[in-house]
């Protein structure tokens, strides 16, 4: 197997939303996703961060950058385009990426931020990743 250079840049996971629900998808607005900031707080995004969203409810994979909401609301909102793919009351999954070498792969630990069914943050973890059997 090809070994990667220490200086490559890997697309990795930073951050996660797990199962939030869709509050609203507007077809007319230009473009993004819309969430609550209290949101993007808990998951260290950031504002026009690219992220990539899979709906849970049919499979849809979209890449889209984020928007901040109104902070304590819940909003999760689907701008644009998406808004053919994911509605109001869907289930998603909001995965935030970053760029590392191959030495900070080793300390990565992806933030998840779980949702009740109104997005209100019910649980905040860090995740370490497991060793790879060469690192």
């Amino acid at each position: 197997m090809p070994q990667i250079p220490n200086t490559a840049l890997i697309e990795a996971c930073m951050a996660k939303i797990h199962r939030a629900t869709v509050t609203e998808a507007d077809l007319n607005y230009v473009g993004s996703i819309t969430i609550d900031e209290d949101i993007i707080d808990a998951a260290g995004m950031l504002p026009f961060q690219y992220v990539n969203i899979t709906n849970v409810s049919n499979g849809v994979f979209w890449r889209t950058y984020v928007m901040p909401g109104k902070r304590g609301n819940g909003d999760i909102c689907l701008n644009g385009p998406p808004a053919r793919h994911f509605q109001k009351g869907d289930k998603i999954i909001v995965l935030a990426e970053t760029w590392v070498t191959q030495e900070q792969m080793k300390d990565l630990e992806p933030t998840v931020v779980f949702v009740d069914d109104k997005n209100k943050i019910t649980e905040v973890k860090r995740h370490r990743a497991i060793p790879h059997p060469r690192a």
